[in-house]
């Protein structure tokens, strides 16, 4: 995330919620890497269940200080709807 988005946090956050459109939820760890925030642990498994590709467009809104909506879009700008089935329950919120 370039360092703009973080203006509209008091203050970056060491830990972001991802939150999907079918109600799941991750954990998510942040990090200042190269003047720029990064999705540490918990995206790597975040992106492996969505199936993210090259080419896929992924849009984050944020909702709160400390969490993100997060949607993604196949490289045929559909977007990729993942149930919440009984995934890496070490990073799933079950909120």
């Amino acid at each position: 995330m370039p360092l703009d988005f973080t203006k509209h946090f008091p203050a970056v956050p060491m830990e972001f919620k991802l939150k999907t459109n079918t109600g799941c939820s991750w954990r998510v760890t942040v990090r200042l890497m190269n003047n720029r925030v990064t999705l540490d642990q918990g995206w790597a498994t975040f992106a492996a269940i969505h199936q993210i590709k090259i080419g896929y467009m992924v849009t984050f809104k944020l909702l709160t200080p400390n969490t993100v909506k997060v949607i993604v879009f196949n490289d045929d700008d559909i977007e990729v709807v993942t149930k919440c089935g009984r995934h890496d329950e070490a990073f799933d919120v079950n909120v």
